[in-house]
């Protein structure tokens, strides 16, 4: 019998939606779309039914409301259903398009022809149950931090004598590996991304092959900053961390240990009202924020070590 999902529904303001999204990837969800009806968004998201009761459910349209309320807005509705693995496997993908992001990037959902012309640098992506399709806001923030970051890198770095031809970046929170195949189209020279859930890992490994990325530059693994110190010969030139600021805050120690004085940092996953917290730990730990962006009610804290 094939494994059944919890296919939810909500219908929003627009407003309410990327709170919503990160409502949902705290709760566990895997895989989210959202599409506009009228005046309002209809935001889908797939749960296993393996971790999720009909009470969790319940629990999750009370903070909906919740959240609603906090912000001033109309109560978005919530309503749910049974599918089975097959259906979750396509539903939502059809609600997924190409999407451009700053300047130099597409995102190519896998399914879909590679566009015939293009300037951009195209990242083919299949998240499958993996955190990262580029929808979200934290997502496109450090995509748009890693193009600042490193413009001007040429593509292919092999003998090319460029600046950053030996740039080695770790990407804590892989999920889909979006991150780190933008950085490694930008020109780094290798990646080391880390992520708790196997099913991230295994999704950095496919779409890495997906974007004919060599194992040898990007290097999924099971775990967190801890794997990173036994995996890593010397510290890293840049980290990319787009996960919880809780998260964040706890791994800030260990993630100072493998850097250098001249590390940068790109860290998201950060609601506005969290960039204190996050920036004080930062800078208890010998880090300097340079800049802080944000979108909506989401931000991306660009630091450097001190």
């Amino acid at each position: 019998m094939a494994n059944t999902w919890w296919e939810l529904n909500i219908l929003c303001e627009p407003d309410l939606e990327e709170s919503i999204f990160w409502r949902l990837e705290d709760f566990g969800c895997r895989g989210t779309a959202s599409e506009s009806k009228g005046d309002s968004s209809l935001v889908r998201a797939y749960l296993p039914t393996i971790q999720t009761q009909l009470l969790d459910l319940a629990a999750l349209s009370l903070w909906l409301r919740q959240d609603a309320l906090c912000v001033g807005v109309s109560s978005p509705s919530l309503q749910w259903q049974l599918i089975d693995e097959e259906d979750w496997a396509t539903s939502w993908k059809q609600y997924w398009h190409p999407q451009e992001i700053g300047d130099r990037f597409l995102i190519n959902p896998a399914w879909l022809p590679l566009p015939e012309t293009t300037e951009r640098l195209v990242i083919r992506l299949d998240p499958g149950v993996a955190f990262g399709t580029g929808n979200h806001a934290t997502t496109q923030l450090c995509l748009e931090s890693l193009e600042m970051r490193l413009s001007g890198v040429p593509q292919s770095f092999v003998g090319t004598g460029g600046k950053h031809e030996h740039l080695i970046i770790a990407d804590i929170g892989c999920g889909s590996g979006i991150l780190s195949i933008g950085a490694l189209l930008l020109g780094a020279e290798k990646v080391y991304a880390v992520d708790t859930d196997p099913l991230a890992v295994q999704s950095t490994n496919s779409n890495g092959a997906l974007n004919d990325i060599s194992p040898e530059r990007l290097l999924p693994a099971l775990g967190s900053v801890d794997v990173l110190t036994k995996l890593l010969e010397n510290p890293v030139d840049g980290i990319v961390c787009n996960i919880l600021a809780h998260v964040i805050i706890e791994l800030i120690p260990e993630m100072s240990a493998i850097a250098k004085p001249e590390t940068w940092a790109i860290f998201s996953g950060i609601l506005l009202e969290q960039s204190k917290a996050v920036a004080d730990a930062l800078e208890q730990n010998g880090w300097v924020v340079a800049t802080l962006w944000k979108r909506k009610e989401w931000c991306c804290l660009n630091v450097r070590r001190s």
